[in-house]
């Protein structure tokens, strides 16, 4: 008998336990939901600021990019300038080495033949930065390209056509550095 009064306490003990552990997982299902709720907020928020550190991560870097475009367009241009400015300084010695050449009788002297060389120099070295000499005689006058010193009647141009270049024009790429000096016809 023992036995069974053991039995009847043990399914006794056993029942309550068992109802407090149901109890006990009930409580602890309303406590986790209470701390999901908590967590969802959390993670939400956490998302939330990834998001913002992704989007101004992304904005940053988009600004240095164009950072690095605008540096190297300014440093393109500084340079540009740079040539500009020598080369406009170096446009006048070229004009006068070929004056030079055009008032020597003797072609075939080495002082001439020299000069001549050097003049090939100097045209070689606007070349490799380019700048190029404006193509005048012939052509219709342009403003952006040529300075209008004289006009003159003429029977072999038309109105408006370049008739003798006085001085040559240069560009640097498109740049106009050195307008032409022109003369035009009426």
């Amino acid at each position: 008998m023992s036995d069974n009064k053991n039995k009847a306490e043990f399914n006794e003990n056993g029942m309550e336990n068992i109802e407090e552990l149901k109890t006990e997982s009930v409580n602890n299902e309303a406590a986790e939901e209470v701390k999901d709720e908590p967590l969802k907020e959390i993670i939400k928020a956490k998302e939330e600021e990834l998001n913002e550190l992704n989007s101004r991560f992304m904005r940053l870097q988009a600004d240095f990019i164009n950072h690095k475009r605008r540096t190297e367009n300014e440093k393109e241009n500084s340079i540009s300038d740079g040539i500009e400015f020598v080369m406009r300084d170096l446009l006048p010695i070229i004009d006068n080495f070929q004056r030079a050449l055009e008032s020597e009788v003797d072609k075939e002297d080495g002082f001439y033949k020299g000069i001549s060389m050097i003049e090939q120099q100097l045209f070689d070295l606007l070349k490799n930065y380019s700048v190029m000499e404006i193509d005048c005689l012939g052509k219709a006058f342009d403003p952006n390209y040529h300075d209008a010193v004289f006009m003159e009647e003429s029977d072999k141009y038309e109105p408006g056509m370049i008739t003798e270049v006085l001085q040559k024009g240069y560009k640097l790429k498109e740049k106009v550095i050195r307008p032409a000096m022109v003369k035009v016809s009426k």
